[in-house]
């Protein structure tokens, strides 16, 4: 018999007939891993597993490479806190997405997950722009942990460590404004934030929307280019949704007064 406990963050949930569910779990020392749940789709169990949710796993089989079963316990109700708040439900459902859909089942990635830790322990709380920001910051993280990592450090024309603007969407290497002019039409645009803190786990303080759009944008070009066009699939839906949710936060008229 084989088994393992750990903690873990619901990714995705497939119904399997009437009652029962097949889910996906994020955990720090097993990375993707997925399990059967005996009436997981039950009046008892269906509040505890939902996309979203952290819980105190419990995993078992019989044998190597089989599916096994999971038995979990809630440890936070992360997505159900975040009902009323739906831009931060879409940030979490993003993330969900793109680890249940671009990460290979049964490989660590502790890095990812303890910067994931952090930025869930303050999803419920944190400033709307500290958060996205944050969230940003992660996915160049993923795109790193996954072997794809951008350099944001230097100009890949000139060597220089400041004045970065753009970034190559061929090589994922940033461009100061000077260099890039020439080419601006054709290269992303590099957030002032990124510029000047790449790679850095989920931290610091509020960003303006609009440049954790940017940093959305430039991500993504990365994450569909690198992880999904290589094996024929789009953005997942949730991770295009957020950037349109965003979008819409950023644009949308002010609240007229009493």
């Amino acid at each position: 018999m084989l088994e393992w406990e750990d903690e873990g963050l619901v990714v995705a949930l497939r119904p399997y007939g009437e009652h029962d569910l097949i889910a996906s779990l994020f955990t720090p020392s097993q990375g993707l891993r997925r399990g059967f749940v005996h009436g997981g789709q039950g009046r008892r169990l269906s509040p505890v597993w939902q996309v979203g949710h952290l819980l105190a796993l419990h995993w078992r089989a019989r044998t190597q490479g089989s599916l096994g079963t999971l038995n979990g316990e809630l440890i936070r109700p992360i997505a159900s806190l975040l009902l009323a708040e739906p831009l931060r439900l879409a940030l979490l459902t993003a993330g969900c997405a793109l680890l249940a859909e671009a990460l290979a089942e049964g490989e660590p990635h502790e890095r990812l997950y303890a910067a994931l830790r952090i930025w869930l322990d303050a999803l419920a709380e944190a400033p709307l722009e500290a958060l996205s920001a944050a969230y940003v910051r992660w996915e160049l993280l993923f795109l790193a942990d996954l072997g794809f990592g951008l350099d944001l450090s230097r100009c890949a024309l000139t060597g220089a460590e400041t004045g970065l603007a753009y970034v190559s969407p061929r090589s994922g290497r940033a461009v100061t404004e000077e260099a890039g002019a020439p080419w601006r039409e054709k290269l992303l645009p590099l957030p002032p934030f990124l510029a000047a803190a790449p790679e850095q786990a989920p931290a610091g303080g509020p960003v303006a929307l609009a440049e954790s759009l940017a940093g959305l944008r430039l991500t993504g070009h990365f994450l569909a280019r690198s992880l999904f066009a290589a094996h024929h699939r789009p953005l997942p839906k949730a991770r295009l949704d957020l950037y349109e949710r965003l979008q819409s936060r950023i644009t949308a008229p002010p609240a007229a007064g009493p």
